[in-house]
Order: C-alpha cells, then sequence, then structure tokens
C-alpha cells in the first residue's frame, strides 16, 4: 500500500510495485487518515509512506500500525528531510525511514526479506 499527498508520486511507487516480483498494490490514500481506513480494510503486509501527510502525519499513522502490528511501515522522506527527521522516526516502529529517490524493486525486496514476519 502506497500513501502520499502527491499523485504523481503514488503513481511513481505504483509503477515500482508493479514491477517488483511478487508485490502487489492493495490499496492508496492520499492521507493519513484515509490511511488508517484503507489498511483496515486492505491488510497489506507493507505500508509505504510518505512522512508529510494531510490530517494525519506520517510518523502517527506509523505508530498506530506498528503498534498493533497492522504492517510493516517504510516511510519515505524528501532529501532534505532525513537528518532533521530521522531521531523523530527512529521511535515510530518504521522497519526503514527513506528518501523517496531510493524507492526500487530491489529495495522493496530486500526489505521485505529483513522484516519479514517469522
Amino acid at each position: 500500500m502506497t500513501v502520499d499527498d502527491q499523485a504523481v508520486f503514488r503513481e511513481a511507487a505504483r509503477a515500482i510495485i508493479e514491477r517488483t516480483p511478487r508485490f502487489e498494490l492493495v490499496g492508496e490514500a492520499e492521507d493519513g487518515a484515509t490511511a488508517l481506513e484503507v489498511v483496515r480494510a486492505a491488510d497489506p503486509d507493507v505500508v509505504i509512506l510518505d512522512v508529510r501527510l494531510p490530517t494525519v502525519g506520517g510518523i502517527e499513522v506509523s505508530r498506530l500500525l506498528t503498534r498493533d502490528d497492522r504492517a510493516r511501515v517504510v516511510v519515505l522522506v524528501s532529501s532534505d528531510e532525513p537528518r532533521r527527521l530521522s531521531g523523530l522516526a527512529s521511535g515510530c516502529g518504521a522497519a526503514a525511514l527513506l528518501r523517496k529517490h531510493w524507492l526500487t524493486p530491489r529495495l522493496l525486496r530486500g526489505l521485505w526479506v529483513a522484516h519479514r514476519r517469522r
């Protein structure tokens, strides 16, 4: 599942997921509140979400999802944010905090292997 308020990024993430073997896009949302609703309905294994979201921010969405063990979360940031947000993101339960432009099929597979439930 992808969560980003920018349609262009959701389209790019959709294309990356479609090119990733054994991955399937089960939902999308453009804000944090909708993301929480879609997660309940779609029950994704992985949620890729932007740190900056309308309604409920990405860090809080990550905390809620990982607290309930609903999904593995990957928080994405713009290229200028990682240093400033790394401390805040460290306590949100996310499997990774990544720059948006790093998202690739290979990275998704690697994160899945590293953070899958046993």
